[in-house]
């Protein structure tokens, strides 16, 4: 069972539809994402915070005119909150009518479908739109080990297990993009099921074509050299180095200003907008006063 091989005509296709909802992908993130809705594979995408991954998915749904579910990882995230929970109060509502009206009620009867509460991967799964669904499975590597394990049969299969009911398959699979910041390693297993993409901080000149379409009345000189100056901090010794998410807001903040130039003076008062740490101010700081940056 494979998705729709009709969704992307060809990468260059990709390239095209997903620039029409202003989110710029490259050669190599535009064919990872045609092979997986071609071949129906997940894909996990992987790179620094800030670098568009999670954007990916949200463009890419957007430029199938189709849904995005999203499952939001985080310590702790357990099956219930993931795949699917029995609705207990509408369970215990049918017992309770069931001995007003003095009829016998059966486990079967109890645990039936209408009782099943959907979870990001049960939706999935169950899905009737006109076309498959994008599911986000969103920075994975901030879930537990136990719940990647709980993903193999989904990935790999396109089926989730629920003990009461069986084993439930797509009709047709999702679209599943899987993102990670690898603030830990991932199991092998899982990465075996996946396709994958690292996506790299982009260059000036792609920061720069961002820039013009998301901060509006900004002038192109001062994007073209905000572009190499955010390139410049990437380089420093930074806890955080600043993503395409921190370049808009720091722009933006300099068009809300009436900053026209980049000066020193100018760029000092909105570093917070850059770098999140007191450290990594500090070193950006330092780099201004002796111009390695600017």
């Amino acid at each position: 069972m494979t998705a729709s091989n009709s969704l992307f005509e060809s990468p260059q296709d990709v390239v095209e539809r997903l620039d029409e909802v202003d989110y710029l992908a490259d050669e190599g993130l535009a064919t990872a994402l045609y092979l997986a809705t071609s071949l129906g594979m997940p894909l996990l995408l992987e790179g620094e915070p800030g670098v568009g991954k999670t954007s990916a998915a949200i463009s890419l749904a957007t430029a199938l005119g189709t849904d995005l579910i999203r499952l939001q990882c985080y310590e702790g995230l357990s099956a219930h909150d993931a795949l699917y929970e029995w609705n207990y109060q509408r369970q215990l509502l049918a017992i309770r009518l069931s001995e007003a009206r003095e009829e016998s009620i059966s486990d079967a009867d109890l645990y039936a479908p209408e009782y099943l509460s959907e979870r990001p991967l049960l939706a999935a799964i169950r899905y009737r739109g006109a076309r498959p669904p994008v599911l986000l499975i969103d920075e994975i590597d901030r879930a537990d080990d136990e719940f990647e394990a709980l993903l193999f049969e989904f990935l790999g299969e396109g089926a989730v297990s629920i003990p009461e009911l069986g084993t439930i398959r797509a009709e047709r699979r999702p679209v599943v993009v899987l993102t990670s910041n690898r603030s830990r390693e991932l199991h092998d297993a899982l990465r075996r099921r996946c396709l994958y993409h690292w996506i790299a901080y982009p260059g000036a000149a792609q920061v720069a074509a961002v820039l013009r379409r998301t901060v509006h009345g900004a002038p192109d000189s001062l994007i073209a050299d905000a572009s190499v100056f955010v390139g410049r901090v990437r380089e420093l010794d930074l806890d955080k180095p600043p993503g395409m998410a921190e370049a808009i807001d720091w722009v933006s903040a300099l068009i809300t200003l009436g900053v026209s130039e980049l000066m020193p003076d100018t760029v000092r008062p909105t570093l917070g907008t850059l770098v999140k740490t007191p450290d990594d101010q500090d070193t950006l700081v330092e780099a201004l006063d002796r111009g390695a940056v600017l």
